[in-house]
């Protein structure tokens, strides 16, 4: 387990070092600090979530018992994981202190000048995504490693494959960051990130309970009554920010498609940058719950 999660350690922020150089060093590209950091942190979150869909899709479709099968690759990928979650809490952290910083954005100039009052304004920002990387590694990852006891490798293979939405929702930060939300890619990536984001974050917890109905039998109505109160509770807990998540990301499309026209009128753009410098700054993580911004959610 140890040289799993070193590995695991080593992985994840080695990649993201070694992108950021390769985005700062190939003459093609010169990018600066900041531009290479957003962009490696969005690669390392998509391979991650590819890794853990993968990862999901083989122990899902190895489990033909769905309680008792096991898997070595389900506790083997949670540890190799677990650092993922410390890493990212950084990486977002990274990305909130040079969002501000990106050439041309309306806001550097009021952007916190030293780390610390930086790391108290991104820790209000993203209370709820930093919590929730947390609790993963906190909670979800003795629950799944320990006292699960080897049962139930086929629930934590799907819930390993709700990372499918992760990749359109990488890309759409990286489109918002740098102002294409005008372009066709956007709103593709935008419909895309929708549905997946539905499918597998949302629609992903009344599934396990309708599988577990149809392994033992019961109504999918009864299935709560039927399982322990805290598998219940967990499953609300999860749940319960995909929902938040899932709702800003709808706004966001709502505005995407319906106020194309109106983000074109004479004047939009110059009345924009008359508000821009009185405009929040997203937040790092990409959600916006801005009702005047055509920004879809992200990640």
């Amino acid at each position: 387990m140890l040289t799993i999660l070193a590995a695991g350690s080593m992985f994840f922020p080695g990649l993201f070092l070694l992108s950021k150089q390769c985005l700062k060093s190939i003459p093609a590209l010169r990018w600066s600090e900041g531009d290479a950091v957003i962009v490696s942190a969005r690669l390392v979150s998509s391979i991650q979530a590819v890794m853990a869909s993968s990862a999901g899709y083989i122990i899902a479709s190895s489990c033909e018992d769905i309680l008792e099968d096991q898997h070595w690759l389900t506790s083997a990928y949670i540890v190799f994981a677990v650092p993922y979650f410390m890493y990212d809490i950084y990486a977002m952290f990274m990305c909130y202190w040079y969002k501000l910083r990106v050439k041309g954005h309306e806001e550097a100039s009021a952007a916190p000048q030293n780390m610390s009052t930086a790391m108290s304004s991104y820790l209000r920002r993203e209370f709820l995504m930093v919590l929730h990387h947390v609790v993963m590694v906190t909670v979800c990852f003795p629950v799944s490693v320990f006292w699960r006891q080897g049962k139930g490798d086929y629930f934590q293979g799907v819930l390993f494959m709700a990372e499918l939405s992760t990749p359109s929702v990488c890309l759409g930060k990286i489109l918002i960051q740098y102002k294409q939300q005008h372009t066709l890619l956007h709103k593709v990536n935008g419909a895309l990130m929708l549905i997946t984001f539905f499918i597998c974050r949302v629609l992903l917890f009344p599934y396990l309970y309708y599988a577990y109905g149809r392994y033992a039998s019961i109504p999918f109505h009864m299935v709560p009554l039927s399982v322990p109160w805290h598998c219940n509770l967990g499953a609300a807990l999860l749940m319960a920010p995909q929902l938040y998540w899932f709702s800003l990301i709808f706004r966001g499309a709502v505005r995407l498609f319906t106020g194309s026209s109106r983000s074109r009128r004479p004047g939009a753009t110059k009345e924009r940058q008359a508000d821009a410098g009185d405009a929040p700054t997203p937040p790092a993580n990409g959600y916006s719950t801005r009702p005047s911004e055509p920004e879809t959610a992200a990640h």
